[in-house]
């Protein structure tokens, strides 16, 4: 069996839940669409980069706008969200994955964050875990958003660790297709059904073991 050498995590809804940021913005920017943004609009947002949330949300309002135009909401939406992450502190890790990073660290397994996020660091260094990965890949440093597994591949390369090595922590079903495009493991951490593509879904990693993350097999795979 082939022991897992790399863990890319997810940041929003995986290491800290930044998701309600991202729904109080988008919301009051839709307003000025005459739209309103609806949970379950929000939950087709995550994983989604800034701009390609952007123009979803143009499309459900059914808008017109100019490149300059969307580029000026895209920073209004980005401030208002700074504003709450500014807020975060250690304590807003989400259990489970602070013992998590520990047991990998102290099993010699890489460690890297792969985010749509252009914020991730910033997020990261407010939670206390900037200096804690190997690798840092996010949306500064891509320029195809997920279900593209741009931002996991690069990820990997960077930590000189193969795809088939590597075990992808996501909350969103665009993250689990970017995981499965890049022939990588993936754990959903989230609802059973939405997350149904991965090769194993959990509410939390607060019980997530070595050994499991070890026993996960690609699909097709023996």
């Amino acid at each position: 069996m082939r022991k897992i050498q790399a863990v890319i995590f997810d940041l929003d809804g995986v290491i800290v839940d930044t998701a309600q940021f991202h729904f109080i913005a988008w919301k009051e920017l839709a307003a000025e669409w005459n739209y309103t943004l609806t949970p379950e609009d929000n939950e087709k947002l995550k994983g989604v980069s800034r701009m390609d949330s952007l123009n979803k949300i143009a499309q459900w309002a059914n808008v017109q706008t100019k490149p300059e135009q969307l580029l000026d909401i895209a920073h209004r939406k980005n401030e208002i969200y700074l504003r709450f992450c500014n807020q975060l502190t250690p304590q807003h890790v989400l259990p489970g994955i602070s013992t998590l990073i520990n047991t990998l660290k102290a099993n010699g397994v890489f460690i890297s964050l792969g985010s749509a996020s252009k914020n991730a660091r910033f997020v990261l260094d407010k939670l206390g875990l900037l200096d804690v990965f190997d690798v840092v890949v996010d949306g500064n440093d891509v320029s195809k958003s997920k279900p593209n597994p741009e931002v996991f591949l690069k990820a990997a390369q960077r930590m000189g660790v193969s795809p088939e090595h590597c075990v992808v922590l996501e909350d969103a079903p665009a993250g689990i297709e970017a995981a499965l495009a890049a022939n990588m493991k993936v754990i959903g951490l989230g609802d059973a059904i939405e997350l149904q593509k991965a090769h194993l879904v959990l509410e939390n990693t607060i019980n997530l073991s070595l050994v499991q993350l070890n026993q996960i097999k690609i699909k097709g795979v023996a």
